[in-house]
């Protein structure tokens, strides 16, 4: 459950949201696309809400293809990777271009292609998700994600289902997007990762935001008891 949570993220920045199981983390991205209403409140993306309509001081709740369409903005990555096992690792990434934004399956796939390289996977198009790696799955599901084109990207926990050799590869290919000026907010207990990558660190407790900042100033010399205990735990 998420409490009086407020949020400013700037176009292409990262910001890392830590915080132990069950203080929040995941419902905030959830909501973030909509797949967990609000009670009060509202999202809004390049100041278009997600969701809903305003009318006065009033919020309305869109029709469903009107949050889908919404939802294309928002790009998501589990942790489970969540591909298709019927598909190749190429149509696992054409087919949203495909089926949301109407492109050409040729069009789509030369995308893809496109997206595959970029992750290092090129080589791996006509394969299917059971033949690959974890890694190699993770590293799909962001070419998948990256389709769409998203304003911004979530990822939740993209490591944690992963053998500990694994986590590099798939933290390598969100260091690079972050060099691209990809807006992402990532939900990790990699905290040399958000060291190195974030512009801003959030760390939740029981639903609310409770410290933000720098990452030298959270990481390293924070406020709150509650996140001195947590770092003290992870690091």
């Amino acid at each position: 459950m998420l409490n009086h949570v407020s949020l400013h993220v700037p176009s292409g920045s990262v910001t890392v949201i830590l915080g132990q199981s069950g203080s929040g983390k995941s419902t905030l991205l959830r909501s973030i696309n909509h797949l967990e209403r609000v009670d009060s409140g509202f999202i809004a993306i390049d100041g278009e809400l997600v969701g809903y309509r305003q009318d006065g001081d009033t919020l309305y709740e869109l029709k469903e293809k009107d949050i889908l369409s919404r939802r294309a903005d928002v790009g998501m990555v589990f942790q489970n990777f969540n591909l298709f096992p019927h598909l190749s690792v190429l149509d696992n990434v054409a087919e949203a271009p495909v089926s949301v934004r109407g492109l050409p399956r040729a069009e789509a796939q030369a995308l893809a292609r496109e997206l595959l390289a970029r992750v290092g996977l090129a080589h791996k198009a006509d394969a299917f998700p059971r033949q690959l790696s974890g890694g190699q799955q993770q590293r799909v599901a962001i070419a998948r994600a990256l389709a769409l084109k998203p304003k911004v990207l979530l990822f939740d926990e993209p490591t944690s289902a992963l053998d500990p050799e694994l986590v590099n590869e798939v933290l390598d290919v969100i260091k690079e997007l972050a060099r691209t000026g990809t807006t992402l907010l990532i939900v990790t207990h990699e905290i040399g990762f958000a060291r190195e990558v974030a512009d801003h660190v959030v760390f939740m407790d029981q639903g609310r935001i409770i410290e933000s900042g720098h990452p030298d100033k959270v990481l390293q010399q924070p406020d709150q008891p509650r996140l001195r205990e947590f770092l003290a735990k992870v690091l």
